[in-house]
């Protein structure tokens, strides 16, 4: 472990989110763009989702997040948050970096929205036919 650095930064993302994370040893506070986590996320499944990185590593409630998060809608900004803690944990200590590894939380999601086709009402559907 890092034991003269006191805080960690990462960047995470996912689809159209940008998300920068700063962790430093505290109590388990977390801001996401100067609100509660709760209060930026406001559901449980997603909350989960979030914390995940934190849990494996067995150091829930003993950070303080740090979150500035851009673009993208509810979903994938929470992905990117909890790709940005998981980096931010294999900074804090690099023994973290194969269980995160293994339930594939520093594997970037690349799928985003399929541009939309000339021709076509969306990315893949058609306008409606009639044959009269």
């Amino acid at each position: 472990m890092a034991e003269n650095k006191q805080t960690w930064e990462a960047t995470g993302r996912r689809k159209c989110s940008t998300a920068r994370v700063r962790l430093t040893p505290g109590t388990g506070r977390a801001f996401i763009n100067g609100r509660e986590a709760a209060e930026f996320v406001r559901r449980d499944a997603l909350m989960m989702y979030l914390y995940q990185p934190l849990v494996l590593t067995e150091t829930d409630g003993k950070f303080d997040m740090q979150v500035t998060v851009h673009g993208g809608g509810l979903t994938g900004s929470t992905g990117a948050i909890r790709h940005g803690i998981s980096r931010a944990l294999c900074e804090y200590n690099p023994d973290f970096r194969t269980p995160l590894k293994r339930a594939g939380m520093l594997t970037r999601d690349s799928r985003i929205k399929e541009r939309k086709k000339y021709g076509l009402k969306g990315a893949r559907a058609r306008f409606q036919f009639s044959k009269r």
